[in-house]
């Protein structure tokens, strides 16, 4: 399937310079295109790859000034990576323009179960008692499902995801592979000289146009809701603990885990590996850098975190350039002992 540069600069609102005729049939990162091949410049630091690539159309943003000549067809936009975005978006739909639907026969549908119009059961996938699943959802093979769970339309459950029991997704969701949702808590009481288990008795909501990736955990709640509000999206590899809300359009990133019954915020931002503790609040529009540790609320909005206890970024940045002098200040400390000593000594 090709398309020409006219066709795509259309799509993306996009000004040609260059042949508008030029024609694109993949898709390559910009060091690796070849003829053919579409590519996007939207770091300045990849620039010197756009003189020598062999693609034939590229994405630039419309402020970018050209050192020399260029092979490709330029289509310049306002933002290259969105733009890039869309295009991705838009092929997927159309490689996609004929969705599997239906039940295939190697899974397992509870008679009680509610099945939407244009959903797709994949093989091998277990379907419980009472499960609603929305029109056009797709529940990829291996997957399961429990019991009283609803799946909102346009959700996509890719395969080998597990779904326990009372949970609600809702619509135009994508869960990744090996993710669960809706496992037990962490609640264990101490008696007697050994811990005796907690019934979680809650359930796991999961809002409209949420993303979570590959083998995340997201715990029930011991009562209530663990909650992940609209847009919020999850890279691979998140412990999410019980009672846990996360806010709306919150991005967390790879290796995080937020501790029970904490409250994250809307568009707060968590950098892979960071760790929050229980049962604290972070105020909306938080940045919390990779690998640190928040154990303490955070009460004042869009402030930027960083470190172990976790404390203010500029002030870590400022006490980072002091703890690499330190070597050199304590000499100077020393030398200033030394010379008060002698003038106390020596009057």
């Amino acid at each position: 399937m090709k398309f020409t540069a006219q066709q795509i600069a259309t799509l993306v609102q996009g000004e040609i310079e260059g042949d508008a005729n030029s024609s694109v049939s993949g898709i390559a990162k910009i060091e690796e295109a070849k003829e053919g091949d579409l590519c996007f410049l939207a770091n300045a630091k990849y620039e010197d790859f756009l003189y020598s690539t062999q693609a034939s159309v590229a994405l630039v943003n419309k402020d970018l000034e050209l050192k020399q000549s260029v092979k490709p067809t330029l289509i310049r936009v306002k933002d290259a990576y969105s733009a890039f975005a869309l295009l991705l978006q838009t092929y997927q739909e159309i490689i996609r323009s004929k969705p599997k639907v239906g039940i295939e026969a190697q899974s397992y549908v509870a008679e009680s179960a509610s099945i939407g119009e244009g959903a797709y059961i994949g093989a091998f996938s277990y379907i419980s008692d009472k499960v609603k699943i929305g029109a056009h959802a797709k529940i990829n093979p291996t997957s399961f499902i429990g019991e009283h769970v609803s799946i909102g339309e346009h959700t996509v459950i890719h395969a080998g995801v597990k779904i326990y029991n009372d949970c609600i997704i809702g619509d135009h969701v994508i869960i990744h592979s090996g993710t669960v949702i809706g496992s037990d808590g962490f609640g264990f009481a101490f008696e007697n000289g050994k811990f005796h288990k907690i019934p979680q008795l809650g359930n796991v909501v999961i809002e409209n146009e949420v993303e979570i990736g590959a083998n995340c955990t997201i715990d029930r709640a011991t009562l209530g809701s663990t909650i992940i509000r609209k847009g919020a999206k999850l890279d691979n590899l998140i412990q999410v603990a019980h009672n846990v809300e996360i806010g709306e359009n919150t991005v967390i990133a790879a290796q995080a885990g937020v501790s029970g019954s904490s409250k994250i915020g809307n568009f707060v931002m968590i950098g892979g590996q960071a760790g929050i503790v229980g049962h604290i609040k972070i105020a909306d529009g938080t940045k919390i850098n990779a690998q640190s540790g928040v154990s303490k609320e955070v009460k004042h909005a869009n402030v930027s975190l960083t470190g172990s206890p976790a404390f203010d970024y500029k002030s870590a940045l400022k006490s980072q350039a002091v703890f690499k002098n330190l070597p050199e200040l304590q000499a100077r400390v020393n030398e200033l002992e030394n010379k008060l000593n002698d003038i106390l000594n020596n009057p």
